[in-house]
């Protein structure tokens, strides 16, 4: 398939995933989704301003061309690509990293993370909630993802933002599977460096302006003497309430201004790359700053399942990540943010450690590497490693889960938490929830 037909080799197109994010969002009012969020407070709450950055590198991309060249591997496994050395002595990084390698005093690999799954689905599922996809052909969360887990324990650190924001949609088992849609991120539909960029669901619709809205408000308030004679269990006053959030998140300035990359000055925005990665990595800075609690963004186009001509479909994607990363490791340092923010860059999984005979190479959930910054962890520094070949852990194995044991643990989410799911389960945020103790 073309990449204007599909993005995966499993024939996920990039429109099923802006379908599925719409439905998600637009399917509940903003009443709705602000009452949700706001049981969240209900549940005791952590307090502590912290957020993360979870960069999604949808389709999984290449240890060897990222984070862990093999130079003195044979050339069909180490690849054409060359390596380029880093901020710490002895470690390398492949050539389109250069910018992260030059900042890795302030990051953290780690290129051991293995998991048994070599398909698409099944691989998201588990790097965004902590569980294998059981039905492969489900294209919903059968568990809920990080972001919505946290929207739903801890909501936004400042009101009138949203919780859970997605740039430019949802990951791909980004959603809340049986919490309930209310928890799903709020999406911006479209890349952050659009011409005339503005987010639909905090758009004002033509010839509505704050003033009338401000007089649809008060029609409301009229209907309230009438509305609270028959309302006998108080309904209405939860109802106004939410109301109320919804008519300040829309007309009020606070999200408006939070999704306002016009506001960030023209240097900072070069610096990013101008550029959807460079713009969306920026957007969902700036987001984290004013009080969003999860961003994530997904880092596609192309995307990373480069089953062929990976060096060109790298050269296209590696360069502009490798630029915006860099940046975003750089400029949370010089805001004093980057104990505050935790950013991850994780796949679904790593690639077949030997060239295939289209220049590209397969999946391969046997190792891969993660990238790491911010959150106060221990950084300049490389944890685990594979073989010599790139094909499997030989040193401080870890998973999937255990990289989001510790984003829940940045959050002040206990991971052994339980909820109860559609059946009245209870199901643990984490059933594997061992921390990374090299990052501690």
């Amino acid at each position: 398939m073309s990449r204007q037909i599909a993005e995966f080799c499993d024939g996920i197109s990039r429109r099923s995933f802006v379908k599925a994010g719409l439905t998600g969002f637009i399917g509940l009012s903003l009443p709705e989704i602000l009452r949700l969020k706001a049981h969240a407070a209900e549940r005791g709450s952590s307090k502590q301003d912290t957020a993360i950055i979870f960069l999604e590198l949808a389709g999984g991309p290449a240890q060897h061309e990222t984070y862990d060249p093999k130079p003195t591997a044979p050339s069909d496994y180490r690849g054409p690509l060359n390596p380029v050395s880093t901020a710490v002595p002895g470690v390398q990084f492949s050539e389109f990293m250069k910018e992260q390698a030059r900042v890795l005093d302030k990051m953290a690999i780690i290129r051991s993370i293995h998991h048994d799954s070599g398909s698409h689905g099944t691989s998201s599922h588990l790097t965004q909630t902590g569980y294998y996809l059981r039905d492969r052909q489900n294209r919903e969360n059968e568990m809920p993802s990080i972001g919505c887990i946290t929207s739903r324990v801890r909501g936004s650190n400042t009101d009138g933002i949203p919780a859970y924001v997605s740039l430019p949609r949802d990951m791909r088992f980004g959603r809340a599977a049986w919490l309930g849609k209310g928890y799903n991120p709020f999406i911006t539909a479209r890349d952050a460096d659009a011409k005339n960029f503005e987010v639909p669901n905090l758009t004002l619709l033509g010839g509505l302006t704050a003033a009338r809205m401000r007089d649809r408000k008060a029609l409301l308030a009229n209907f309230d003497a009438t509305r609270k004679i028959i309302d006998n269990n108080g309904v209405g006053d939860a109802l106004d309430q939410y109301t109320q959030e919804a008519f300040e998140m829309v007309a009020g300035d606070t999200a408006r201004n939070a999704f306002d990359l016009s506001q960030e000055d023209q240097k900072t925005r070069d610096r990013y790359g101008r550029n959807a990665f460079g713009q969306n990595i920026l957007l969902a800075r700036r987001l984290v700053e004013h009080g969003v609690t999860v961003a994530s963004v997904r880092v596609t186009g192309p995307s990373w399942d480069d089953h062929r001509d990976l060096v060109k479909r790298m050269r296209e994607k590696g360069v502009p990540y490798d630029r915006a990363f860099a940046a975003l490791v750089e400029d949370l340092h010089e805001r004093g943010l980057y104990k505050k923010v935790m950013v991850v860059a994780m796949g679904e999984f790593g690639r077949t450690p030997k060239f295939n005979r289209n220049a590209g190479r397969d999946h391969w959930g046997r190792v891969m590497s993660v990238a790491l910054a911010g959150g106060g962890i221990k950084t300049g520094q490389v944890i685990g490693a594979s073989d010599d070949q790139g094909g499997a852990p030989v040193d401080a194995p870890y998973r999937p889960e255990n990289v989001l044991a510790m984003l829940y643990r940045h959050l002040g989410i206990d991971s052994a938490a339980t909820f109860l799911d559609h059946s009245g389960r209870p199901r643990y945020i984490l059933e594997r929830r061992e921390l990374i103790s090299e990052l501690i």
